[in-house]
């Protein structure tokens, strides 16, 4: 149970970092640059990961489990700091950008996960689907 919770708190205060990151990121720095100098460092910051995750076997075995996912969130990712990056430098706000786009990304999640998954949302979810909605609407009113 503490997982579950400290999980949580690290995606929660990371998110906010990162938004705060994002819009600080100098206007004068080329995006791709700012993108490649962030990528450098996050590599050099999860090497020190294996220590905390050991691997259950060789380095090569590890590599060759990795699957086509690992490539989709790769470019998932790009897609999210350039995206985020760009909406910031166009004049987004800081605290309605995040909220939009996780909200957004959400309800498109829904059916995703219907479909793909065999999720099996209740009606409590997904009247919290159509409060996501309302919300999206308010935050652009």
């Amino acid at each position: 149970m503490p997982l579950f919770y400290i999980s949580f708190g690290i995606a929660i205060l990371s998110s906010v970092f990162y938004h705060i990151a994002q819009k600080a990121t100098s206007p004068l720095v080329n995006p791709a640059i700012a993108l490649l100098v962030t990528y450098a460092s996050a590599f050099i910051l999860t090497i020190p990961l294996i220590r905390i995750f050991p691997l259950n076997s060789s380095l090569a075995e590890s590599l060759r489990r990795v699957n086509w996912a690992t490539f989709g969130l790769a470019i998932a990712i790009v897609g999210l700091e350039i995206g985020f990056l760009l909406a910031y430098r166009s004049g987004w706000s800081v605290n309605l950008t995040g909220v939009a786009v996780n909200v957004a990304a959400a309800v498109v999640l829904v059916p995703v996960g219907i479909t793909f998954f065999r999720e099996q949302p209740s009606l409590i979810n997904i009247m919290g689907v159509f409060v996501c909605i309302a919300g999206l609407i308010m935050l652009n009113k």
